[in-house]
């Protein structure tokens, strides 16, 4: 008899608590499971068993079509808001939900599949995924992960041995990811659409015991949520304006109560600066562009207030007046956040009058000049303290179109700081640690990723490990922190993964 598989000690309690937000289901079988990447580091915070890794089911089991004891498989159910547009019912058309852990830190984490199969919420799909978008969505959240950015992480890649049509042949792959959950805004809406106050008071109930403790004695639990949930996305964005990313497809189903980013679709990182950037394929309007984020997360707020509307209070009025409060409020925590995150940008430990518009100044010279986001920002870093250091100048032939910013901002680190040696150590530090060297460029993922669906793995793992270090200057990968060359022409992303 073989042994138990058991890599892992399971704690399910959404299946415990949340009956009628998922269905029971089973991965697809497939005829060849094979892993190609696995995260060690990740692993073993999850705790897991380091018997089980050297298993030969353990590729099997990260497709779906071998359970492990104490996973309880099920499907989710969720609806959404998608490009502005309302489906009552989504959910998991091609993941499943296999169960919880509690990390070594005693944080419950999901562990989830994405293209493990069809299931009853495909909707005419085929449930599967191919190794391309898989291997993005690995590296987009080990990227966003090393840049502190709150995230779904990817703990395996897994090819299944099959042949999926997506503009061609295409190799089959499951990836599997880790989340604080997989509740979503449009988890909510699912209750509401279906009338269910009863499910949805329960949702709120469980999302606040799971994510906000502290605050599951407050008189009004889904007031509770619902501001908790808008400072979280609004931090969120805030860090993502902030290295030029590009989610792409922020629909209210993949928008999560913990403020986690989640489902690299087809999202990317802005090379040369321009707030209307956008990258996916079909966001033809421009709905999702860069400089759009912060008002689209104000809108996915605006609905799941809607579906908390019975639960604000017992007078309609009285609830559109509860959710307007917190919904008014999110310019002023995002423009906190916003000023917070481009303050270390720039320098500085705190925001005062005026760096609002010395920041933006400096983003209007970049998109003028069509220059760079992260490389400007790390060259602007480089030119304290070290006269040897290429500054911003060095990246434009107009280079005397940024001499009276840089007066402002050389006076404004003097008021910050107690000297000029002060500031060009101090700032310069500040300004490092925040600003990366490295992102995960188009062009260079792309190319990996090209590389990887005709069998060779190296151009992935060599990118993967620079993103995952992407403040340190590293030795003999200066090409990694270039954008693309003029021939790579202009880059789009897709969401048929």
């Amino acid at each position: 008899m073989s042994k138990v598989f058991s890599p892992f000690q399971f704690d399910n309690s959404f299946v415990r608590s949340m009956e009628g937000f998922f269905e029971p289901w089973q991965g697809a079988r497939v005829p060849a499971p094979a892993m190609v990447c696995f995260n060690q580091q990740l692993a073993d915070e999850l705790g897991m068993d380091a018997d089980a890794m050297e298993d030969s089911r353990l590729a099997a089991f990260f497709c779906g079509m071998l359970t492990a004891e104490g996973s309880e498989p099920v499907a989710m159910a969720y609806a959404g808001h998608q490009f502005g547009g309302f489906s009552p019912r989504l959910g998991d058309g091609r993941a499943l939900l296999l169960g919880e852990v509690k990390d070594i830190h005693g944080r419950r984490r999901d562990l989830h599949l994405k293209g493990s199969g069809r299931t009853n919420f495909s909707r005419g799909g085929d449930g599967k995924a191919v190794l391309g978008p898989v291997l993005r969505e690995y590296l987009m959240g080990e990227a966003m992960h090393a840049l502190g950015i709150p995230t779904t992480r990817a703990l395996a890649a897994v090819t299944t041995g099959e042949d999926i049509y997506r503009d061609g042949i295409k190799p089959g792959a499951v990836l599997a990811r880790v989340a604080s959950s997989h509740i979503r805004v449009g988890t909510f809406e699912y209750a509401a659409a279906r009338g269910d106050h009863e499910g949805l008071r329960e949702l709120v109930n469980y999302s606040l015991k799971r994510h906000y403790p502290e605050l599951e004695d407050e008189q009004t639990p889904a007031l509770a949520l619902l501001n908790s949930v808008s400072r979280a996305q609004a931090k969120l964005v805030a860090k993502w304006m902030g290295v030029g990313f590009i989610h792409g497809v922020m629909n209210t189903d993949n928008v999560t109560i913990s403020g986690e980013t989640i489902d690299y679709g087809p999202c990317a990182f802005m090379d040369t600066y321009d707030a209307r950037t956008v990258f996916s394929s079909i966001d033809h309007e421009g709905r999702y562009a860069y400089g759009n984020q912060p008002g689209i997360a104000r809108w996915n707020l605006a609905r799941f207030a809607e579906a908390l509307l019975p639960l604000l209070a017992e007078d309609e009025s009285e609830a559109l007046a509860h959710a307007q409060t917190v919904l008014d409020g999110f310019a002023e925590v995002y423009t906190n956040e916003w000023l917070a995150v481009f303050a270390a940008k720039f320098g500085l430990k705190t925001a005062q009058d005026g760096d609002l518009e010395l920041f933006m100044d400096f983003l209007t010279l970049l998109g003028e000049l069509k220059l760079d986001f992260t490389r400007s920002f790390r060259a602007l870093a480089n030119s304290l303290g070290d006269t040897a250091a290429a500054g911003i100048e060095a990246l434009t032939a107009d280079s005397a179109r940024f001499a009276p910013w840089l007066t402002r901002w050389h006076e404004r680190l003097g008021r910050e700081y107690a000297s000029q040696s002060d500031f060009a150590s101090d700032a310069r530090a500040l300004m490092q640690g925040v600003n990366p060297v490295y992102i995960p460029r188009n062009h260079l993922l792309q190319g990996a990723l090209d590389s990887a669906e005709a069998g060779d793995m190296a151009p992935f793992e060599r990118l993967l490990e620079v993103v995952c270090r992407p403040y340190e200057e590293l030795a003999g990968y200066g090409a990694y922190a270039l954008g693309a060359p003029e021939d790579f022409g202009p880059f789009r992303t897709f969401c048929g993964t």
